[in-house]
């Protein structure tokens, strides 16, 4: 890992970034996904000094229980979990074995249930769907340190 500049006794992470990746199965493989980004972007305050917001950390979790739900409710076998760090903003990418690209729909207040990735992209920086050669892979950004002013920082006005 390439760390560089000094902060208050502590290295900052810069141009690259720290991940963790993890095979996920089960229904209890959930909760643990939710812990393992929790542990994740602690230890990327304490270890590194990069600012994490009390947002961030519940975003975070956020957006990993619902990619990794919708993975392991809709394809057979496990699914991969990645979490990487860098230029201020943690990816969450979890593939998984089925092909079937997931429908986002619009947003509908009367609608029951189905909301999870419509929840997603509207904390998220950026989303992605890519089809792979076996499976499918999402990915979602979530920056991680909100603005002086307490607004999210990399959610734009609307």
């Amino acid at each position: 890992m390439n760390l560089a500049g000094q902060e208050k006794g502590r290295q900052r992470l810069t141009d690259t970034y720290a991940a963790v990746t993890a095979v996920v199965e089960g229904t209890a493989g959930i909760g643990d996904s939710r812990d393992a980004a929790r542990a994740f972007l602690e230890s990327l305050q304490v270890e590194h000094g990069v600012p994490v917001s009390s947002r961030a950390i519940a975003m975070v979790q956020l957006v990993v229980s619902e990619l990794v739900t919708n993975a392991r409710k809709h394809a057979p076998g496990p699914c991969v979990m990645t979490l990487e760090a860098g230029e201020g903003a943690v990816a969450v990418t979890v593939w998984d074995s089925d092909a079937t690209l997931p429908q986002v729909l619009p947003p509908n207040p009367a609608r029951i249930g189905q909301h999870g990735l419509e929840i997603v992209m509207a904390v998220c920086r950026s989303f992605e769907i890519h089809r792979e050669p076996v499976g499918k892979r999402i990915r979602a950004s979530i920056v991680l340190a909100d603005e002086p002013g307490g607004d999210a920082a990399g959610r734009q006005p609307m």
